[in-house]
């Protein structure tokens, strides 16, 4: 048996249930789990869990996040994403660059947040999003959720880059009808890549190519008790800003 955790590059199209059997068929690793779904049309960091370590979920759920984003905000659509269809919202005004940076700004620290309808969020044991499909009126409730800061990286109307660091829970794509909802704009994520979970980043992590291509767990598994020291609550620290 193998017991560590992966730190999997998820590509886009494929949810991360799917990607995760992609990754057992590899290492025949059957009690396995992620921590922290991505969405299907994300990509990026989604950390495995074999063995002993599927005993770290929680602790790496934990573990603050770092997410790049694009955005569109003459759009929107029924899941604030692009994986439904985008529909154009009427009479637009664009917003000046610094009503944007105070507007997004205004979203640090701990605030509430309101699930999308579409969501893996259960309402009375079944998932938002069956009972959004079924046309079942949906009422979720907002929570509390940390935002530790949001950097700009262009903004050219209607497009939107941005990179933000979040806690446990967040949807980003709900921070974006936020923020549409703020200026008087529509709201659409159409890009979202995960780059680091705590201590695991992008540029450390494996495709589910290169793990086929592997000499062996040896090459991409990091052992549990490696896994316990870089998780160790004590060491947890936000990551920077970035300072451009």
């Amino acid at each position: 048996m193998l017991n560590g955790i992966i730190n999997l590059n998820k590509p886009v199209g494929i949810t991360s249930a799917k990607a995760l059997y992609r990754v057992r068929s590899i290492t025949g690793q059957r009690k396995s789990g992620h921590a922290g779904t991505l969405d299907r049309c994300a990509s990026g960091v989604l950390v495995l869990c074999l063995g002993k370590a599927t005993k770290l979920v929680e602790s790496i759920m934990d573990q603050p996040k770092v997410y790049r984003a694009v955005a569109h905000l003459d759009v929107t659509s029924e899941s604030y994403d692009s994986d439904q269809a985008p529909v154009p919202v009427e009479n637009c005004t664009e917003p000046t660059g610094g009503l944007l940076r105070d507007a997004m700004t205004a979203f640090e620290g701990e605030i509430e947040q309101v699930p999308p309808r579409i969501s893996a969020v259960k309402v009375a044991g079944v998932p938002a999003y069956k009972r959004t499909r079924r046309q079942e009126d949906v009422i979720l409730r907002p929570k509390p959720v940390q935002i530790y800061w949001v950097h700009i990286h262009r903004y050219a109307w209607p497009r939107l880059d941005f990179e933000l660091c979040c806690g446990r829970g967040t949807y980003v794509r709900a921070l974006i009808r936020d923020l549409g909802s703020k200026l008087g704009t529509g709201g659409c994520l159409t890009s979202l890549v995960r780059s680091r979970v705590g201590p695991f980043t992008l540029e450390s992590s494996w495709s589910p190519e290169t793990l086929e291509t592997a000499g062996g767990p040896e090459d991409y598994l990091i052992e549990l008790e490696d896994a316990r020291a870089r998780l160790d609550p004590a060491a947890i620290t936000i990551p920077d800003r970035p300072s451009e």
